[in-house]
């Protein structure tokens, strides 16, 4: 049910964060592509005229803080259930109260935070009742709704993508709490505008952790008379990241992933390990990192190892599953494989090669050997006439051309010697000498 406070909470005993939660629109931070002038969840809000949504994003970027604002501003009824402590019995006794207020014309909306905690049986117990209009369902969530909401659920629900704070935005919040009443805006307090910077860098879009960061900063300041002084130091010591912190939109951030995806081309796994933790420590996201390897895997390896891009993508699975500080060993296995096996860019050229004819020869037909004829008109003109199954043949191949004419002979992938790869172009050169042989006799 909604929130409720005892008559012993005191606002100056809260954390930061809690302090300085947004109390509409006007106090959000971050989120302009969706709650900028004129943007649609603005004009929802605004209006009053909320539908069943979905609020995805990582964490600290505002979803539980936009649903207070909703309920501020709704003249329906507001529930705020936690999927962390309500069961299949709350959930309905909930839902029998809702129905009850719509039969007396009242709307309730419903705002349950970590949705993706609740099971299959607890999700759908939902569904009639937002079917029905019973209730608005509003879910806040920091995974991915396609795989941990249900489908018929889903479908009901308009998705919003909340996204990390900027680091300009983190730095405007921080500056605002140093003057906000509700902050330290009573207080005299001393630090350096790229101090402040260096706190936001750290938060990596993360407006609590920018909040709870700097109250911890302003708590282990030097004291000097009425003065709290706030170091660069001060800062390192409570975040424990010192030099390591780097601008992740800018120059240094596409140094060391250039320098981690250059180590791992050379197959040097000590300089790889070296730069990845470097990444990690400077609390870049593991994620962005992942994706990288794993594109490093079909561009630098290939089919010289087709087992770099399995543990690649294995790799990806296990920072989304457990994140940091423990997928760190996940990813030095995966950085440190992609540096010791064996290399092939073949793959990588092959589509460079196949992207500038595509581009250049947009026109070209596709061969009507190889077009589908679902219809009786198109078998007549000819489409999938003297069609060859592979399947039906004892060495699974044919002499079907399968390029359009003012490409035949063109060849894009150009297997090299290395790995495993070595084994695919001994069987591309029997591929291509079979039908070399054949194209003969069939002349």
């Amino acid at each position: 049910m909604r929130e409720q406070r005892t008559l012993f909470e005191r606002d100056d005993l809260q954390p930061l964060a809690a302090r300085l939660r947004p109390r509409d629109l006007d106090e959000f931070y971050g989120q302009k592509h969706l709650l900028g002038e004129g943007k649609v969840l603005r004009k929802l809000i605004e209006s009053d005229r909320i539908g069943s949504m979905i609020f995805w994003g990582p964490p600290g970027v505002g979803k539980t803080t936009l649903a207070r604002i909703i309920a501020n501003r709704t003249k329906a009824g507001f529930i705020d259930f936690s999927a962390v402590t309500s069961g299949i019995k709350e959930i309905k006794q909930v839902m029998e109260q809702a129905e009850k207020n719509r039969r007396f014309g009242e709307k309730t909306i419903l705002f349950v935070d970590e949705i993706h905690r609740f099971n299959k049986a607890q999700q759908d117990a939902f569904l009639p009742y937002v079917e029905k209009g019973s209730i608005i369902l509003i879910g806040a969530t920091t995974e991915n709704p396609s795989f941990e909401v249900n489908g018929a659920l889903l479908s009901r629900c308009k998705v919003f993508v909340l996204q990390a704070l900027k680091t300009e935005e983190l730095t405007e919040l921080l500056q605002n709490a140093l003057k906000d009443e509700r902050g330290f805006g009573g207080e005299k307090i001393e630090i350096a505008p790229e101090t402040v910077e260096t706190i936001a860098l750290f938060a990596n879009g993360d407006a609590r952790s920018a909040l709870s960061t700097l109250e911890m900063a302003v708590l282990n300041g030097d004291v000097r008379g009425d003065t709290t002084v706030v170091t660069q130091e001060t800062v390192e010591q409570c975040t424990s990241k010192r030099s390591l912190l780097y601008d992740k939109t800018g120059e240094e951030h596409y140094n060391l992933i250039s320098a981690l995806h250059k180590s791992m081309r050379n197959s040097d796994p000590d300089a790889a390990v070296y730069w990845l933790a470097r990444m990690l420590e400077a609390g870049e996201d593991p994620l962005y990192i992942a994706r990288r390897v794993t594109r490093f895997a079909s561009e630098d390896i290939g089919l010289a190892d087709p087992r770099a891009l399995e543990i690649a993508v294995a790799a990806y699975q296990a920072c989304h599953f457990i994140g940091m500080p423990e997928c760190t060993v996940h990813l030095t296995e995966a950085v440190v494989y992609m540096s010791v096996t064996p290399k092939s860019n073949a793959l990588y050229v092959a589509y460079g090669r196949a992207k500038k004819d595509a581009l250049t020869m947009l026109a070209e037909p596709v061969p009507l050997v190889i077009r589908n004829a679902p219809t009786r008109l198109m078998k007549e003109e000819g489409y999938g006439k003297g069609y060859q199954y592979a399947h039906d043949s004892e060495e699974k191949l044919t002499n079907m051309q399968c390029l359009p004419d003012s490409l035949l002979g063109r060849e894009y992938y150009t297997p090299t010697e290395e790995g495993a790869e070595a084994r695919f172009k001994a069987r591309l050169d029997e591929i291509k000498a079979w039908k070399k042989e054949h194209a003969k006799k069939d002349s």
